[in-house]
């Protein structure tokens, strides 16, 4: 039986420590500060990036498998690629030339973090939740005060983070660029998850911050952020395959155990995954979803419960080994890293909302 695993396109030196590490990932966050830098070291970062901006060019698609790929090792190096990677693409979709030329280079090589404080603006587009960044008038500036509460990758080495800033007066949602040096913004412990505990994971707070247009991604965040809506969730969605795709190989290895029994419904979550991953590669390449975000609502819906499927699965062929420290630290780090696909930005609780609100999700003003 062919196995799920497709070709990664992983170092093997890369392959290997996330293999080793993967554990350690999960449950501390002593090797929070190695993510980054091995994956930049491994030219991750460069995937789908134009060749022109140090890139090794490709698009979004191939980005999206590159994720997948390491979250088939371990979900937590995934979430902060994922965090990078989208903060990335932000800049590739930016008027703001001068900004991309500034920040992009130590991005590529992981040098410094890039992080996606969009969370709260897509449930805000969404109807579900106000801005929770206020921009006032400054002199020659923009003061900005409010907090996030939760954003991945915050590197206590440095990072700079995209976010969502109510206009002053009666200026429109704009989305600016905060940095970990700017006076008046400030990071958090760790957030105590349950797992995923070396993804940097914390609060921001933004107090007094002081920005020009120079920092500025997007001036209009209504018109902006539909257009990167389809490489924020599609880089989710790489998370979901690449986890359910490691849950299905452990599974296919227990099939020969005396559970031929589980053959049947290995084929078919197997073959609906493959299916999934190629309707998201077709939409991205095609751009469709930013005319029907629906599509792809429903793709990261279903993905998600691919992935609670393939995990019960593997739990089923493991038996009453899996309740065992060892040899059961493996699916016991699944169960964990799948219980956060249904709960991470956007929910599927706030995708059905979204979905059942407005059937076709108009292109503007309806992101979950």
């Amino acid at each position: 039986m062919a196995g799920p695993r497709e070709q990664a396109p992983l170092p093997p030196g890369l392959a290997a420590w996330l293999d080793d590490a993967a554990h350690g990932l999960d449950t501390a966050a002593d090797d929070a500060t190695a993510v980054l830098p091995r994956l930049g070291d491994a030219g991750l970062f460069r995937i789908g990036v134009p060749v022109a901006l140090g890139g090794s060019g490709g698009d979004v698609t191939d980005a999206v498998r590159a994720v997948a790929a390491v979250s088939e090792r371990s979900l937590a190096a995934g979430f902060v690629f994922w965090g990078q990677r989208t903060f990335i693409e932000y800049l590739l979709q930016s008027p703001n030339e001068g900004l991309r030329a500034r920040l992009l280079p130590a991005l590529l090589e992981g040098r410094r973090a890039g992080a996606t404080g969009l969370s709260n603006a897509m449930k805000f587009l969404a109807g579900f939740e106000e801005l929770q960044l206020k921009a006032s008038a400054a002199d020659r500036a923009l003061r900005i005060d409010g907090k996030l509460p939760w954003v991945t990758n915050l590197q206590p080495t440095g990072f700079d983070v995209a976010a969502a800033v109510e206009g002053a007066g009666d200026d429109p949602a704009f989305i600016v660029s905060l940095s970990s040096d700017d006076d008046g913004v400030s990071r958090s412990a760790d957030l105590d998850l349950m797992a995923l505990r070396a993804t940097s994971t914390a609060a921001i707070k933004i107090d007094d911050a002081r920005v020009g247009a120079e920092r500025i991604l997007h001036p209009d965040a209504h018109a902006w952020l539909p257009k990167v809506r389809p490489a924020f969730l599609g880089l989710q969605c790489g998370m979901s395959i690449g986890l359910a795709r490691s849950a299905l190989t452990e599974t296919e290895a227990k099939l020969r155990s005396g559970r031929d029994v589980l053959a049947e419904p290995f084929a078919a979550i197997s073959a609906e995954l493959a299916d999934l991953h190629a309707r998201l590669a077709r939409g991205l390449a095609a751009a469709v979803f930013e005319t029907e975000p629906s599509l792809l609502f429903r793709l990261r819906i279903r993905l998600a419960e691919v992935v609670a499927e393939a995990v019960q699965l593997e739990l089923c062929a493991s038996g009453g080994a899996a309740y065992l420290t060892q040899p059961g630290a493996g699916i016991q780090r699944r169960l964990r890293e799948s219980a956060f696909v249904p709960v991470v930005t956007p929910s599927l609780v706030q995708l059905k909302t979204a979905l059942a609100a407005h059937p076709r999700v108009a292109a503007v003003g309806a992101v979950a």
